[in-house]
């Protein structure tokens, strides 16, 4: 059974890490993908990867390269998409940079970076996609938190607020949408395997595991089920709820 079966999705951050595991595990599941970042190579990658997911000719696969920050570009983006697809169901907010370090230390450009990539790209994806998705009266959006924004974490004041802000923004949207048959839900994920946590030296790396419950990082296609799942039809009675994903960390 395939869950996504004729569903188009458009996916941020789609070119590693846990975008590109959604990305691949929703072509298996028979949606068409589009996937944005900045890096043009990593995209190629991925869109070869799609192809080797590919479950039926009808099947759509894209790249967006562009600044996800930028209102402009994002608008114009999905406009063609739009255009050329006639609609986009599913959208994953998965975009995401860390610029780590004390607060008296942060730099103000540090501080914009990474709120703007984490959450205004939020509101820019969401904005344009949310018309045609009320005059379709359905579709689904999946914003990819972070247990931090749950938390919050030293030397992380700019990551944990852009992340705690995500949160905020899915709920009061999924009481916007929730009459047209839109769900709005996040993805809290812990400590996952990803090039954010393969920085990690041996004794960070220890310390984390023993906030863990179950002993070990995630793996991203640990994210990417709970991603199918919240994208399919059996999540249509879900909306403005946050899912931790993270071994046990957050209870």
């Amino acid at each position: 059974m395939q869950l996504l079966k004729d569903k188009q999705a458009l996916i941020t951050g789609g070119t590693a890490g846990i975008g590109k595991e959604i990305a691949l595990s929703f072509a298996r599941q028979g949606a068409s993908v589009a996937i944005c970042g900045t890096n043009a190579e990593r995209a190629s990658e991925v869109l070869n990867a799609l192809e080797q997911e590919r479950q039926s000719p009808a099947q759509r696969f894209e790249t967006v390269i562009l600044d996800i920050s930028d209102k402009k570009a994002v608008e114009e983006a999905v406009l063609r998409l739009l255009t050329a697809w006639g609609s986009i169901d599913i959208l994953v907010n998965n975009a995401g940079i860390t610029r780590d370090g004390l607060l008296m230390k942060m730099s103000e450009e540090d501080w914009d970076a990474v709120v703007d990539t984490n959450l205004k790209s939020v509101f820019n994806t969401c904005q344009v996609l949310v018309r045609p998705m009320l005059k379709a009266r359905k579709g689904k959006i999946i914003n990819i938190s972070s247990v931090v924004g749950l938390t919050g974490n030293a030397g992380q004041a700019n990551y944990a607020a852009s992340k705690s802000g995500m949160i905020g923004f899915t709920k009061s949207l999924a009481q916007e949408l929730a009459t047209r048959g839109i769900c709005v839900n996040c993805i809290a994920p812990g400590f996952i395997q990803t090039r954010m946590t393969d920085v990690l030296n041996d004794a960070q790396r220890e310390g984390i595991l023993k906030k863990i419950p179950m002993g070990r990082m995630g793996d991203p296609a640990d994210i990417a089920h709970a991603a199918v799942f919240l994208a399919s039809s059996l999540s249509d009675y879900i909306t403005g709820q946050v899912l931790t994903v993270d071994g046990g960390m957050v209870m």
